[in-house]
């Protein structure tokens, strides 16, 4: 997608459409620049990579597959107030809680600031990862900077001097995909992996806190018919309720929403609630600052979803006018969309690839056996035909002999 459409769906305003193609292009002088620590000129497709928006509302910001990443104004109105570059494609974006600051992580491992008060300023790094990075967030009181990637850390680092690590949570088995602070805990962090689980940590400490195996709640079951292939899924979204009393899971791929309730106690945990089954895969979800659900569906007809907690569950609320106000600006603007369904798993490429070293040893055991038994019958057959052929001429020879012996005689 390479348009991004923003709506408040409880503020009576038109939308606001920015198009990325139509967006402020690179300078060439800066196209042929090396002194950027060497990344990729590649070309993109101008397809949005990250969105993010800060805890106020006030500011939002992305970047997209040709390096910019653009940062607006959302106060009085939607304004386009600068436009900087990247050195790589970036995987995540987040502002810091006072809104002063924009981290940006990126492919290659790194993550950069670049100041919201200054539009102009160029940006400086933070921090490094040996590996891809795929998701960051910041605590509440902007100490620590959270990084998680692909090797399945989670790395947690004073803000102000980035290269004084914490402390690492460690325990995935694949990328982590996904990271949140849920309100009203500033002391937990949620992440989400390929592994298919969801992990309550301590992130000061780096101390797990309660794992959560998706797998076992349901949540991947399929209607696939082939069931010796492992199914494989990643958490794409965690999300808290302003209130803090909810957090909502979702999956790649996988068409359902997996909520759970926050224990109230300074030793909570999460309680598994509800499964939303949903109609289509989701793209996306947030709580609003009432405490509904939104889910965006990759349905022109039914594109969007409203739940509303009542009465200890989750119900839809299907007549809302807020509801029908932003399915219908959604179904005028398809168009933008349209490109984005049914294309592959962003994290299909990410899972480790695993190797059965001794089938394959084995394999090329009984090949190398074969091909030397095959080897030793040519030969066998061979010497099998020259002795015949000796013995052929031996007995040709005695025989032309005797002829000869008997004629003399």
């Amino acid at each position: 997608m390479d348009d991004v459409l923003i709506m408040r769906p409880d503020f009576p305003t038109e939308p606001f459409l920015f198009d990325c193609t139509k967006a402020e292009q690179k300078p060439k002088e800066a196209e042929t620049d090396k002194s950027d620590g060497g990344g990729s000129q590649e070309k993109g497709s101008d397809q949005i990579i990250a969105l993010a928006l800060s805890a106020s509302g006030h500011y939002a910001a992305l970047t997209d597959d040709n390096k910019r990443l653009v940062l607006f104004r959302t106060q009085p109105s939607w304004q386009c107030i600068s436009t900087r570059w990247v050195v790589r494609r970036c995987t995540s974006l987040v502002f810091s809680q006072a809104e002063d600051e924009l981290f940006v992580a990126d492919k290659s491992g790194d993550v950069y600031s670049f100041s919201v008060l200054e539009p102009q300023k160029p940006s400086e790094l933070k921090l490094g990862h040996l590996s891809m990075l795929l998701g960051i967030t910041l605590s509440p009181d902007d100490k620590y900077i959270i990084t998680a990637d692909r090797d399945e850390k989670i790395r947690v680092s004073l803000c102000r001097s980035p290269y004084n690590i914490q402390a690492f949570c460690l325990g995935h088995t694949e990328f982590v995909s996904a990271l949140c602070v849920p309100a009203g805990h500033p002391e937990w962090l949620l992440s989400g992996s390929g592994d298919g689980t969801v992990k309550l940590w301590h992130y000061e400490s780096g101390r797990r806190l309660q794992s959560i195996d998706l797998q076992q709640r349901g949540v991947s079951q399929s209607s696939d018919t082939d069931t010796e292939k492992p199914q494989r899924f990643a958490v794409s979204r965690i999300i808290s309720s302003p209130d803090g009393h909810h957090v909502a899971v979702q999956c790649e791929s996988f068409p359902s929403i997996q909520l759970f309730a926050v224990e109230e106690g300074s030793d909570g945990r999460l309680t598994p609630t509800e499964t939303l089954a949903l109609p289509q895969n989701p793209w996306d979800m947030t709580f609003d600052p009432q405490g509904r659900l939104w889910v965006l569906l990759e349905n022109k007809d039914t594109n969007v979803l409203l739940y509303t907690y009542k009465d200890e569950r989750w119900q839809s609320e299907s007549e809302s006018p807020d509801l029908q106000r932003v399915s219908e600006t959604l179904h005028s603007q398809w168009e933008l969309f349209k490109a984005s369904i049914g294309v592959e798993s962003r994290f299909h490429h990410l899972y480790k690839v695993s190797f059965d070293n001794m089938a394959s040893y084995l394999q090329k055991k009984k090949e190398r056996l074969q091909q030397q038994n095959r080897q030793g019958g040519k030969k066998r057959a061979a010497r099998q035909s020259n002795g015949a052929t000796k013995k052929s001429k031996t007995e040709n020879t005695s025989g032309a002999v005797s002829e000869k012996r008997s004629s003399e005689s």
